[in-house]
């Protein structure tokens, strides 16, 4: 279900701001009239009860945020004032979950008579589930290193990392033993988006891959991304032996138990569960 059928909204229509974004240099020194209209998806009902609006999510300092963020800004392309913009409010706002953003540029300079253009996006924080292993060098370092530089992001939200454990080798190759983990993440980033930038921080610390199933400094793999379920090339989601490995299950019962595998329908404490009597 998208999220912004299950939760609140507070909308802000019409916002005008002065900035200076443009492909024509005239734009970035002149200015123009911008025109922001922005959903907030939030939960409302805290706030409304206690009449509170600590507990909510103040539209006024949404507006004065919105027109500070764009004016000491300057881009070329409106469609990235808008990613800008649904991440900078998503990472400043904790209580919005999700942000369906509209940019307008009236008068658009296209030589043609036109009463404006448009850049509409729709951005939210996903869930996802990483699960972490090293069996080289530092390994509880380099796993650390991992879940820091995902804490440095403003499109990722470290929500919770399990214990470190020590597990043997998977797959037949005789290697030194593993140090596994596993986190829950939020995140802005779409699944490859998010491959991409694990991959980065393996390559930081030094992971070569050169024997299936071999040694590694840093190993990070997609286990969930919300209830999704992706096949392409690069990527398989849910990841396609997670139900199979102790080292995954273990550490995800002890910071998801509940969560469901979206294609065998158990929870992963019911997958641990049955691994464990199986084995």
């Amino acid at each position: 279900m998208p999220i912004g059928e299950k939760m609140d909204k507070i909308s802000i229509q019409g916002l005008e701001v002065y900035a200076k974004h443009g492909v024509y240099p005239e734009e970035n020194t002149l200015g123009q009239k911008f025109v922001v209209s922005v959903d907030m998806y939030t939960g409302t009902r805290k706030a409304g009860l206690a009449d509170d609006l600590s507990l909510s999510v103040n539209y006024g300092e949404v507006c004065h945020f919105i027109n500070d963020f764009m004016t000491k800004h300057t881009w070329k392309l409106i469609e990235t004032v808008a990613e800008r913009l649904a991440q900078a409010l998503l990472s400043t706002y904790t209580l919005i979950e999700q942000v369906d953003l509209k940019i307008e540029k009236p008068w658009a300079p296209i030589g043609l008579p036109l009463s404006s253009v448009s850049v509409s996006i729709s951005r939210r924080w996903h869930t996802a589930y990483i699960a972490l292993g090293s069996n080289m060098g530092d390994k509880k370092g380099y796993l650390d290193m991992a879940v820091g530089r995902l804490k440095e992001r403003a499109d990722c939200r470290v929500e919770k990392v399990s214990d470190y454990l020590v597990t043997a080798p998977y797959g037949g190759v005789e290697q030194d033993d593993f140090l596994n983990g596993a986190l829950e993440l939020k995140t802005t980033l779409e699944p490859e988006e998010l491959l991409d930038v694990l991959h980065e921080i393996e390559q930081e610390a030094g992971r070569v891959r050169e024997i299936h199933w071999g040694p590694r400094t840093l190993d990070l793999d997609i286990l969930l991304y919300d209830d999704a379920v992706v096949d392409t090339e690069r990527l398989h989601i849910p990841h396609i032996e997670m139900h199979k490995r102790d080292f995954v299950l273990k550490p995800m019962a002890q910071i998801a138990p509940w969560k469901r595998h979206p294609l065998l329908g158990k929870t992963v404490e019911e997958l641990y569960d049955n691994l464990i009597r199986n084995h």
